[in-house]
């Protein structure tokens, strides 16, 4: 399975060392274009490629990790996905002021869904701090845990091997309007629990 990231913040550079530190190659995009990337792609080594993000949207799954205010833009005529997965690792809050953003209720996925017709999307890898996501998943004597909400069985499966593939473990939140908004930051009360799973 062909894996890309959009975005190469703090969360996107994480997800790509955790990626490249397990073997698996990946693609990474930003909004500046493959050169701006040439020194992550240096530090990682060879199977981190920088891309467009118009190639990053080709890939079979892709991360997107891209401030919130800049994720229509950075979308914007990305598609058809024709089913492909889309891992939302993005919450409705952003610095330097970090208010809230007012989604009139709706799941913050419900919205990355919106925005991206026919794609499957799975909310995870959203939860931890980037230094903890970036960190040893075993660290702790255990697995740290990584949840994942999605309305689509298949993605949310492939997700969950991907997650236990890197070495944490995975558990299944349920939809993206249910599990996904125990997830979310601000107002779920999952974020920032660092919980490990033993045995």
């Amino acid at each position: 399975m062909k894996i890309a990231i959009i975005g190469a913040g703090a969360i996107g550079s994480a997800i790509a060392r955790i990626l490249t530190r397990a073997g698996i190659p990946a693609a990474i995009a930003n909004s500046r274009g493959p050169q701006s990337l040439a020194a992550l792609t240096a530090e990682l080594g060879p199977n981190l490629q920088a891309v467009t993000v118009a190639e990053a949207a080709q890939a079979e799954l892709v991360f997107l990790a891209v401030p919130w205010s800049k994720i229509p833009a950075a979308v914007d005529g990305l598609g058809p996905w024709n089913g492909r997965i889309v891992v939302d690792t993005n919450n409705p809050i952003e610095a330097p002021l970090f208010q809230p953003v007012n989604l009139h209720g709706k799941a913050s996925s419900a919205v990355i869904q919106q925005l991206l017709p026919g794609a499957q999307v799975v909310k995870a890898f959203n939860h931890l701090q980037p230094g903890l996501l970036a960190g040893d998943p075993g660290a702790e004597g255990g697995q740290r845990v990584l949840f994942v909400s999605g309305d689509h069985a298949e993605a949310k499966r492939a997700v969950l091997a991907l997650v236990e593939q890197l070495g944490f473990a995975g558990i299944d939140l349920g939809t993206l309007d249910g599990g996904g908004r125990l997830a979310q930051f601000p107002g779920g009360p999952l974020p920032a629990l660092n919980l490990v799973k033993f045995g």
